[in-house]
């Protein structure tokens, strides 16, 4: 009934005969509905925060209960989401939902569909935080080396990924929103896939850097920790961030590079070497008797076999030069521990300067013979 004809009722109301005026009463609209009506939407609403508020406080405190008993995440997870209904959206749903039961104008229930639709998405993307939080937390877990210790790489990109993912979530939830409430989606889609088109050719190196990001993160060509080399620049990463990557140097300053340029050529990783090889030169002299020469690979072996962390590989009388006889030798230093590699070298030379003397193995130097002042 309109408000006109509720109008015309109380206007109309002194000619109704006495033993009808209860009657009348008790059917008088307000604002279109009855008392009764009123009263019912009344009950429907208090019943649903009542148990709304059952769920969130007294539900959700059984099951954290039964959680603490259980090795598996997920019940907290369920714990956390219902614990973080928020009593203001669910109450907008239960006033929306007890409003079915009354005659409103068309108006306000379309404003009213519009506040249940906005209460929905907002519920949705705040517990979808906690869904990508729990679900960030996995990974990180599982990528624990045998440290105990997460990967810092992927720590250091949580806020990343986070991010990421909400920007995802509410996208999509905005979309539904919109179609939920009339507004049409596909003509919105395609004019922000033109906008989104003009933006991206305006920030591509952005772009390019964040999505490169993200493959040094999946790919992990490095990680934080890893002393890598970049063309003429080698350092420690340090941190591997949305648009750059920084590098501590060797000489003690920071060095930052953009993502993309990381992956466009070659990066060596010397953090990843299962061993490091060494090979070198020895001239030794044609002064020294042939069978000394040929015992000398031999006991250039014994010296390099006698350190620790080393694997001899081989020694050959390499090329007859001009004033040398070269021998050449290969060994591996099994560790990629840059300072035992340099360690075992040192002790190696040592070595060869001390014993390949001592057994009648001369070192060979650039020697000119001069006759009458001039060279032969």
């Amino acid at each position: 009934m309109s408000y006109f004809a509720a109008a015309l009722n109380l206007t109309t109301f002194m000619e109704i005969p006495a033993p009808a005026k209860a009657v009348v009463q008790a059917t008088t609209l307000y604002f279109g509905n009855t008392p009764g009506m009123w009263l019912t939407a009344g009950t429907i609403a208090l019943g649903l925060l009542f148990l709304a508020y059952f769920v969130r406080v007294i539900l959700a405190a059984r099951i954290k209960i039964i959680a603490a008993r259980t090795t598996t995440r997920l019940d907290d997870l369920l714990v956390t989401l219902i614990e973080d209904l928020r009593l203001p959206l669910l109450a907008v749903l239960a006033i929306v939902i007890a409003t079915r039961f009354l005659t409103l104008a068309d108006s306000i229930e379309k404003a009213l569909q519009v506040a249940a639709v906005i209460a929905i998405a907002l519920q949705l993307i705040l517990s979808s935080g906690h869904i990508i939080d729990f679900s960030l937390g996995q990974l990180l877990s599982k990528s624990q080396g045998a440290s105990g210790k997460p990967d810092e790489t992927l720590a250091n990109s949580m806020g990343v990924l986070r991010f990421l993912g909400m920007v995802v979530v509410a996208a999509v939830v905005l979309i539904f929103a919109l179609d939920n409430v009339g507004v049409a989606v596909t003509p919105l889609l395609t004019g922000l896939g033109i906008g989104g088109i003009a933006i991206a050719l305006a920030v591509q190196n952005v772009l390019s850097d964040l999505f490169a990001s993200l493959a040094i993160l999946l790919d992990k060509p490095f990680v934080v920790g890893d002393s890598i080399q970049v063309g003429q620049q080698s350092g420690t990463v340090e941190r591997i961030g949305v648009k750059t990557t920084r590098v501590r140097a060797v000489n003690g300053e920071q060095l930052v590079f953009a993502n993309n340029d990381l992956l466009k050529g070659v990066l060596q990783n010397f953090k990843r070497m299962e061993e490091r090889r060494v090979a070198f030169t020895l001239g030794l002299s044609y002064r020294t008797p042939p069978g000394s020469i040929r015992s000398a690979p031999n006991l250039i072996a014994a010296v390099i076999s006698a350190q620790a962390n080393v694997r001899f590989d081989r020694c050959h009388i390499k090329t007859l030069g001009e004033w040398a006889i070269i021998a050449e030798v290969v060994y591996f230093v099994t560790t990629p521990d840059h300072s035992e590699h340099v360690r075992v070298q040192h002790e190696v030379n040592l070595a060869l300067l001390e014993q390949l003397p001592a057994a009648g193995i001369a070192f060979a130097f650039p020697t000119q013979i001069t006759v009458d002042g001039g060279p032969v």
